[in-house]
């Protein structure tokens, strides 16, 4: 019964609120898959909830939880872009073959270092991980808190930025 009760709140909650709930993310992580990420969480959290029939206000504390989810996913990238070092990256990343063999290594490396730096925060640090530190999929999806199709995505953008913008710098 409580369960029942529990599962029709939320319900109720994703159909009146689910698209409000996507833009409210959308407006704090600019990251369309992100957004999505953190407001299907939202949901689950709130089917964590022992006790429904605690909460006085369903949609204030739906939205304190969001809140608070959006918080947590700001300080987690804070960390993820604090923690890794680009420069390091930026120097193996310079050696790929699809940059031109004409540049000198120190040009390339400050060419790649300012591409990657155009990258989002989940994106680089997805390249960095990968590509540097040599972290498979699996070992990268935890540390920024993401699927593993979301790290392949994030590789599969951040390569093609890389490429496209290598090869436009020259």
């Amino acid at each position: 019964m409580v369960e029942n009760r529990k599962k029709a709140l939320v319900e109720r909650l994703f159909t009146q609120h689910g698209a409000a709930l996507l833009a409210f993310f959308y407006q704090r992580v600019r990251q369309r898959p992100d957004a999505a990420e953190l407001a299907q969480e939202v949901y689950v959290r709130m089917l964590r909830i022992n006790d429904v029939d605690a909460i006085r206000n369903p949609e204030a504390y739906l939205y304190t939880v969001a809140s608070n989810l959006a918080k947590e996913h700001r300080l987690q990238e804070q960390r993820c872009a604090n923690a890794i070092d680009i420069d390091d990256a930026a120097e193996l990343l310079a050696e790929w073959p699809s940059v031109s063999g004409q540049l000198d290594t120190e040009t390339r490396t400050k060419r790649l270092r300012e591409v990657l730096s155009q990258l989002p925060p989940k994106c680089q640090a997805a390249v960095v991980l990968h590509y540097w530190r040599g972290m498979s999929y699996q070992e990268i999806a935890p540390q920024l808190g993401v699927s593993t199709h979301m790290v392949k995505k994030y590789l599969s953008q951040g390569l093609a930025h890389c490429r496209r913008r290598m090869a436009r710098l020259g």
